[in-house]
């Protein structure tokens, strides 16, 4: 499949993500039907033009936390992006994923491993 095919298919499941919700790379992959390709949703938001309408930031990783990018500030952006929707972190950056993780209709989202927090 070509890359703008796939990414056309991330960037559709990303739009659906509600305000105040968060998804998983690896969730985002597995709704456009790309089971184990997590980075490639990274790739497909880093490619995004500045002014996209696509919501980048409601997708974070598998801890919980923004992953750190290499443009200057914008992990900074991507909190307070979510923030202004009510989504909380706590004090170690972490979003509560039980709380704020996004549930389409019809499909569960990939189990989390357990690690003592959510």
């Amino acid at each position: 499949m070509p890359p703008s095919d796939t990414y056309a298919r991330i960037y559709a499941v990303v739009r659906r993500i509600p305000r105040g919700r968060v998804a998983t790379y690896g969730q985002v992959a597995d709704l456009a039907g790309l089971p184990g390709h997590a980075r490639q949703v990274g790739y497909a938001l880093h490619a995004l033009l500045e002014h996209s309408r696509v919501p980048w930031h409601r997708v974070i990783n598998s801890q919980g936390r923004v992953s750190l990018r290499s443009q200057s500030g914008s992990h900074q952006l991507q909190r307070f992006l979510l923030e202004a929707e009510g989504v909380r972190f706590n004090t170690e950056g972490r979003v509560s994923l039980s709380q704020f993780r996004w549930r389409p209709r019809g499909r569960r989202p990939p189990a989390l491993p357990h690690r003592g927090t959510s």
